[in-house]
């Protein structure tokens, strides 16, 4: 009969609109999970940028290690991007803009101050003034309209309580440091910058176009580097280090951190974010032989129960 056979596609249509849907519920659930898990991937692979700079502070200025680091990435991530970037770019065109003082902060100034506190900063130090970055994250996503909730905003204090209590105890604030809080303020604007990104801007298009334009605009300040300060002599103590940072923690780490800031928003990830002292602090003392004293295991307590708290949160 007409009406069983139209009941009979309607049942079928309705099965499999269900099933089609079923794996999109799922990994709407499990987003929050995804996205603390790739926060935290790339918080514990960027602190190892922290100490591969210190390590090369007397063997590599500063811009070169960035500009470095930078063409190791590009040539890393153009396979997966390059395509991509090209298919979408009259996207890039329209967003220009925007896609340009992502490459500015995120890439061509924020790695070069890093790079220039490692002159004078240890790596552990550079931690903990990173760590104030969260901060700045969240009062920008709070000034673009976003509640943060009581849970979230007691696990930011309790973490910043933490980076504060650890840098009271040093020795005050060496020059390097003052470097390092404007590469905080410029990851900061980087990561609250990335909520605007473009509807339909692949995340790989997106890296290869800011890698190539951050690339871009560091070859001025690469070329007076090399003609003042003259270049460096490639070694495995200088090579490898180079590759780590320009691989791991350029490539893997800002696509992780990018998709989370998309999952979460730079807010819950600043949360994860305050992992970064500790495991800064702890490869510093692991490889560079900086020492860990018992203030500084107290306010790496403090700093986990706060990221703990503030992870745990709703989204």
């Amino acid at each position: 009969m007409p009406g069983s056979a139209t009941t009979e596609r309607t049942s079928v249509t309705a099965v499999l609109d269900r099933t089609a849907a079923a794996p999109r519920t799922a990994l709407a659930r499990n987003a929050p999970l995804l996205g603390l898990a790739l926060a935290a991937l790339a918080t514990v692979v960027w602190s190892g940028s922290f100490v591969t700079s210190r390590a090369l502070h007397d063997s590599v200025p500063p811009v070169q290690q960035a500009f470095w680091r930078w063409v190791v990435a590009l040539v890393a991530v153009t396979p997966f991007g390059a395509r991509q970037a090209w298919r979408q770019r009259e996207l890039i065109r329209r967003h220009l803009g925007f896609v340009l003082l992502a490459a500015l902060l995120g890439v061509t100034v924020y790695n070069t101050l890093v790079n220039q506190a490692g002159l004078t900063t240890p790596a552990a130090n550079m931690g903990m003034i990173m760590a104030a970055s969260p901060v700045l994250m969240a009062g920008f996503e709070r000034a673009a309209g976003v509640r943060l909730g009581v849970r979230r905003v007691a696990g930011l204090l309790t973490a910043c309580a933490g980076v504060v209590l650890l840098v009271g105890g040093g020795a005050g604030f060496a020059a390097g440091d003052l470097w390092m809080i404007a590469g905080a303020c410029c990851f900061g604007s980087y990561s609250a910058l990335l909520r605007r990104r473009p509807a339909g801007l692949g995340g790989t298009a997106f890296l290869f176009t800011t890698f190539l334009l951050g690339t871009a605009l560091l070859l001025p300040a690469q070329a007076v580097s090399l003609t003042a300060q003259g270049g460096f002599t490639p070694t495995p103590g200088t090579v490898l280090p180079i590759l780590y940072v320009g691989i791991a923690s350029s490539a893997v780490a800002f696509f992780a951190w990018n998709k989370a800031i998309t999952l979460i928003g730079p807010a819950r990830a600043g949360v994860v974010y305050y992992l970064q002292p500790v495991c800064v602090a702890l490869l510093s003392w692991a490889v560079l032989g900086e020492g860990i004293g018992w203030r500084q295991m107290l306010c790496m307590g403090l700093i986990l129960g706060g990221v703990g708290l503030g992870a745990a949160a709703r989204v």
